[in-house]
């Protein structure tokens, strides 16, 4: 079965339309100001008209207070919250609650010992996501878009309750094999589909998809 793709950090219509056209199942709007991809409710609001049914429009934000939890679930298309930071699973429970929306838990990742602090998420969220987690040496660090990779095999052969995502340092070159190796029903990509942080190419997402489609 073809994995699903998700294009995150959309903040035009150019790369909305890529991504849509393509065949994106997600698409991700970064509500984050850290982050060169950060977008506002109302740019987002613009944006969703163009989500057409039966593609996910999700909210990427991290540990989010509940002024910011609220703004983004008064923008109109908006299916999931993706929770990037340190929420704990109570907090997600409550966001969920909050909101009524699907949430997804990222987690970082670099040995298999990283895995286990996905288990007391099981309860609370609909999806996981797992993503590199960064080098210490590393500066200024997002807590995702990167361009940082992890050992694929840890995912391998693992068999999760809940669906789930592959992300971190993933590019229409490497997709395929990260497909094959992790096993992974669906992977997300942000800077690989990128000109420079934050800059999306529609060209490089068009690519991106077909590899996705090609695997396996």
């Amino acid at each position: 079965m073809t994995a699903e793709s998700k294009i995150c950090g959309i903040s035009d219509a150019a790369a909305l339309s890529a991504a849509v056209d393509g065949g994106a199942r997600y698409v991700g709007f970064v509500f984050f100001p850290r982050s060169p991809r950060n977008v506002t409710p109302d740019e987002v609001a613009a944006l969703t008209p163009g989500v057409p049914d039966g593609v996910t429009s999700v909210a990427l934000s991290v540990d989010p207070d509940d002024a910011l939890v609220d703004a983004i679930n008064a923008v109109p298309g908006i299916d999931m919250f993706q929770l990037h930071g340190g929420e704990t699973p109570k907090r997600l429970a409550d966001i969920r609650q909050r909101t009524g929306k699907r949430v997804m838990k990222a987690f970082k990742v670099s040995a298999p010992e990283d895995l286990v602090s996905a288990e007391a998420y099981l309860e609370v969220a609909d999806m996981l996501l797992f993503d590199a987690k960064t080098p210490k040496e590393m500066t200024n660090a997002l807590p995702g878009g990167n361009a940082v990779s992890f050992d694929w095999t840890i995912l391998s052969g693992r068999d999760w309750p809940l669906p789930w995502m592959l992300s971190g340092g993933l590019d229409p070159a490497n997709v395929g094999d990260a497909i094959d190796i992790s096993g992974a029903p669906a992977v997300d990509v942000s800077s690989g589909v990128e000109t420079s942080p934050g800059a999306k190419d529609p060209g490089l997402i068009v690519e991106f998809l077909a590899s996705v489609r090609g695997a396996g």
